[in-house]
């Protein structure tokens, strides 16, 4: 195995990879980044058996030469030693030989680095999908959809089920739900596949949702999803992304989201914000991080929090009011990560009582919604 490649480009691909790659395994050779070069460039691959992800450095983009290869191969390169290598070397090309031994040699600038490769045949395989379960979609709308749902997955293992994202596809149309059973996120978007294909119950890793919305950060254009019984693959231009999937039933979550409210808010997403935001820095300091609204018919939200060894705090917010005065109380938290995952210029919140779930959705269109279930104070 012997070639040349284009350092930026190979620091890139190697941070990529990087993120699958693991720290502390019982399979010590998924601690390593598979290296292969062939006809169309250069593949690393990383994985922890849960996650993988695999990067192609074309050998010519842009019309401009990436990858010059002498003789094809693979090798096994141990991940953290071999990431910090490639991200401080000295020149702009890295000339690579690797020996029957699998013992690695690169040269950048006036560098050179020898490292001891593993063998890989003992890299697990790449699962194999078929493109009849495949839809598209833009990978920004992607991103979207993973920042506006990820952070309401459950961060405890007890329900296995709800520490990842529901995907769900019917007639074109993509729905992601996350759960922790108390606040709930969901969002729907079209996409592009075949009419007929119909996908439910498919859960993905709320880990692998936050490393893929890391991974396409910088990516436009579109990425297909391929589905198979266990595992889905998102592939973007040069970059493969597998996860697999978590076992068992979703709940039926449609049961718990309101269909109307008593009272209606419109407000502006800005104001009540960074209203909450400030009523936070008391509330986040008592036990539960609780704050209060008081909702008046005149047109005002009251935000309003109290800490026993710190102080309190009250505020107004102008809004628009329909249906009865009502007050209720919510972890600070939640309404953060709600408010900040909306992007629209104003929100509509319904309220249906005060122990009842609350819906906060834009104004302007249905195909986002946050629900939030009220704190019991005394």
């Amino acid at each position: 195995m012997k070639f040349q490649i284009s350092r930026p480009s190979l620091t890139e691909a190697v941070s990529q990879v990087s993120k699958a790659v693991s720290t502390k395994t019982t399979v010590p050779i998924l601690t390593g980044i598979k290296v292969t070069v062939d006809e169309e460039g250069l593949w690393l691959t990383g994985s922890n058996s849960d996650l993988t992800i695999q990067v192609c450095i074309p050998i010519r983009q842009d019309d401009k030469e990436q990858v010059k290869v002498e003789r094809i191969g693979s090798v096994v390169l141990p991940g953290r030693i071999f990431s910090e290598i490639v991200r401080k070397l000295p020149g702009d090309e890295v000339d690579w030989v690797v020996d029957e031994r699998w013992k690695t040699t690169l040269r950048s600038g006036q560098a050179q680095f020898e490292l001891k490769g593993l063998d890989p045949e003992e890299y697990p395989r790449i699962p194999s999908f078929h493109e009849d379960r495949m839809f598209s979609l833009p990978a920004d709308l992607l991103k979207s959809m993973i920042r506006q749902t990820g952070f309401a997955v459950s961060t405890s293992e007890a329900r296995g089920v709800l520490t990842g994202v529901l995907w769900q596809l019917e007639g074109g149309n993509l729905t992601f739900v996350a759960t922790d059973s108390h606040r709930l996120s969901r969002r729907q978007a079209e996409v592009e596949g075949p009419e007929d294909l119909k996908v439910e119950n498919v859960v993905v890793p709320g880990k692998s949702m936050s490393e893929l919305g890391k991974i396409l950060a910088d990516r436009t254009g579109w990425v297909d999803v391929i589905l198979a019984d266990n595992q889905i693959l998102i592939r973007a231009d040069h970059l493969l992304f597998f996860s697999r999937l978590l076992d068992g039933a979703y709940p039926d979550t449609n049961r718990v989201i309101p269909k109307g409210g008593k009272t209606e808010i419109r407000v502006s997403t800005k104001e009540i914000l960074q209203s909450v935001d400030r009523a936070a820095l008391i509330s986040r300091d008592g036990r539960d991080n609780v704050i209060k609204w008081t909702v008046k018919e005149e047109g005002l939200v009251q935000v309003q929090s109290t800490a026993q060894d710190v102080g309190s705090v009250l505020e107004e917010v102008s809004a628009q009011v329909k249906g009865e005065e009502i007050s209720l109380s919510f972890n600070a938290q939640y309404m953060l990560d709600a408010l900040r995952a909306v992007d629209s210029d104003e929100i509509k919140i319904l309220l249906t009582g005060t122990m009842t779930p609350f819906v906060i959705q834009p104004a302007d269109r249905e195909d986002a919604l946050h629900l939030i279930v009220p704190i019991r104070t005394r």
